[in-house]
């Protein structure tokens, strides 16, 4: 009698751990990647002479091969080691780079398609999406331009809008890279409003259109989660209990933000320009469906991978992201941002 008791309850504690993983069985990772610079050898129109064999550079196919090799390395090492199933990118110069990449052996397995289009950035640094179809059912993709008022000579990055679904859910995904801080950051700043009010028009357009409807906003937007680009323009909010609607916007890196961590180091200040954005639907408990992760660790939804091989050990630049290029010298390295990402998580039925 004994013995069956045991052996029942071993049945009972094997069938709830096998109940308790499956209320996680569903799971996908939302990653965003500044890949700093990521050029061929080619010489294409745009700005991209410093790019080239014979150019400051010295960007050759040896370099350049290598340049790729990190970028998938990095890319295969996120989300715990298994690469996101949908990652934003930016500062890539087309997609010619995108196809090498992809089709690097790091990550050609996991059978990633492109979603890319031309911007009209001087240097032809563009944003894409990378998605796999296994877990993203692409439906349409399109581009919104950004035209700085008073400034029509600056060309920056258009802001890239992807629908699809996932299990059945619908979800927009929209990747951008604001102007920088070029000539100050209160300067330069009404060039990332109106790239903010450029990304607050498509969402207020996609909640019109699809209240059910949920979305990730990601980029490099050369602004912390606090700047008024973000709190004003884009109108996100950083701390869950000033939110109300379905579509209000949540900047899921702003508690790591307010803890000190940071994307990317200069003159020894930290930023966190590397921000992930939901809709507030996908932060709630009582969901059906696809809600975001929290992380246990932190107490924060998004995540940085900082690990020690991203970043530089030695010299000035010690406990920064080891960067490609340093002062006109290869460094071998990867880039100036970590990459950030988050997890979607679905209860099994």
């Amino acid at each position: 009698m004994r013995k069956l008791i045991l052996s029942l309850t071993c049945l009972c504690g094997l069938l709830c751990a096998n109940h308790l993983s499956a209320q996680r069985a569903y799971k996908v990772s939302v990653g965003f990647y500044n890949l700093e610079n990521l050029f061929d050898t080619i010489n294409n129109e745009n700005n991209d002479e410093d790019y080239l064999p014979e150019g400051a550079n010295a960007w050759t196919e040896e370099r350049y091969m290598q340049k790729l090799s990190n970028m998938a390395t990095v890319i295969s090492q996120l989300a715990g080691g298994k690469a996101p199933d949908i990652l934003g990118l930016c500062e890539l110069e087309n997609r010619h780079v995108l196809e090498d990449l992809t089709t690097h052996p790091a990550i050609a397995h996991l059978g990633y398609r492109i979603v890319h289009f031309d911007s009209p950035d001087r240097r032809g640094i563009d944003v894409a999406l990378l998605y796999r179809p296994s877990v993203f059912k692409l439906v349409d993709a399109n581009t919104h331009a950004v035209n700085i008022p008073g400034e029509p000579q600056i060309k920056t990055r258009d802001v890239l809008e992807v629908n699809g679904t996932i299990l059945g859910e619908s979800f927009h995904f929209m990747v951008a890279h604001w102007p920088s801080r070029a000539g100050g950051e209160q300067v330069s700043l009404k060039r990332r409003m109106a790239a903010a009010e450029v990304m607050r028009r498509v969402v207020d357009s996609l909640q019109t259109a699809d209240p059910a409807g949920k979305a990730i906003l990601m980029g490099d937007l050369n602004d912390d989660p606090i700047s008024p680009s973000l709190t004003e323009g884009l109108r996100s909010y950083n701390k869950e209990s000033e939110l109300s609607g379905d579509w209000d916007l949540f900047n899921v890196m702003a508690k790591l933000h307010r803890s000190g961590y940071g994307t990317l180091a200069y003159r020894d200040v930290w930023n966190l320009f590397d921000n992930l954005i939901v809709t507030n639907n996908l932060l709630q408990e009582n969901s059906k469906g696809l809600r975001v992760q929290l992380d246990k660790a932190t107490g924060a939804y998004g995540r940085i991978y900082n690990a020690p091989f991203l970043t530089q050990s030695t010299g000035h630049y010690k406990g920064y992201p080891l960067r490609t290029m340093s002062n006109g010298q290869f460094q071998n390295g990867y880039s100036d941002h970590y990459p950030v990402y988050l997890y979607l998580v679905k209860e099994a039925k």
